[in-house]
């Protein structure tokens, strides 16, 4: 979703000045920065468990059950 359709346009810019007005012009895009790395690593940690789940899952069904007596 936009949100110029959620707020409209006169929206969206007093919530683009308010966040200049609260962060600063200079952190803005240090904060832009944050968010992007963050979502780049949370999207590594969604592939790197999905791989590790696929391949416990694979050698759980190959090993030979226990015959402890």
């Amino acid at each position: 979703m936009f949100l110029g359709e959620i707020f409209g346009i006169d929206g969206v810019i007093v919530v683009v000045v308010v966040g200049i007005l609260l962060f600063g012009g200079a952190a803005i895009p240090k904060l832009a920065k944050n968010l992007g790395s963050a979502k780049s690593e949370f999207e590594k940690g969604l592939k790197q468990s999905k791989t590790t789940d696929a391949s416990t899952d694979t050698s759980a069904e190959t090993k030979a059950p226990d015959t402890d007596k």
